[in-house]
């Protein structure tokens, strides 16, 4: 489990990388703009994936809390700089996955939900959704940056395993 957790967690810094790229080349006003998702724009959208994955995930998965946020509180207004956090975020997972003994992943997780309800998960599984969670974010950006009318990289996993693989 550990090693296929690693995996995703190295896939998630890549796939924001990759993604990146393109998004950087977004004028301001596409960036913000209403593209029809479920957090409005691509800024919302990225803002969300560093609310759940960073500031919620994370520390439930690290520290044993659980932050009571709002998933579409905009905690990072400038682009630059939640473009700085979402890869901090993205690079702090490996070193916290490969810290844990193999027999956490068959364990549970305790937190509490935004919405103040005591919960207990399989771990593993509920490790999977944070990383499912992400792509799926990252795909809902990578179709609005495609309607928008420019280029978008392929992020699917396969296509990090073979450039790992030609390295």
């Amino acid at each position: 489990m550990k090693t296929y957790f690693l995996t995703l967690a190295r896939y998630g810094e890549w796939a924001t990388r990759k993604l990146y790229a393109q998004v950087d080349a977004l004028p301001e006003a596409d960036y913000r703009r209403d593209a029809g998702l479920f957090f409005k724009s691509v800024h919302g959208t990225l803002n969300h994936l560093l609310v759940a994955e960073r500031l919620i995930w994370f520390r439930r998965f690290a520290e044993g809390v659980s932050p009571q946020l709002a998933l579409n509180a905009e905690v990072e207004t400038d682009r630059t700089r939640l473009r700085e956090r979402l890869f901090e975020a993205a690079s702090a997972w490996a070193p916290l996955i490969e810290a844990w003994p193999a027999e956490r992943f068959a364990d549970h997780l305790h937190y509490t939900s935004t919405k103040g309800v005591a919960q207990s998960l399989p771990f593993a599984a509920t490790l999977g959704h944070v990383f499912n969670h992400g792509t799926h974010h990252r795909g809902q950006i990578t179709a609005a940056i495609t309607a928008m009318g420019q280029a978008c990289p392929e992020l699917d996993l396969v296509w990090m395993l073979q450039e790992e693989s030609r390295r």
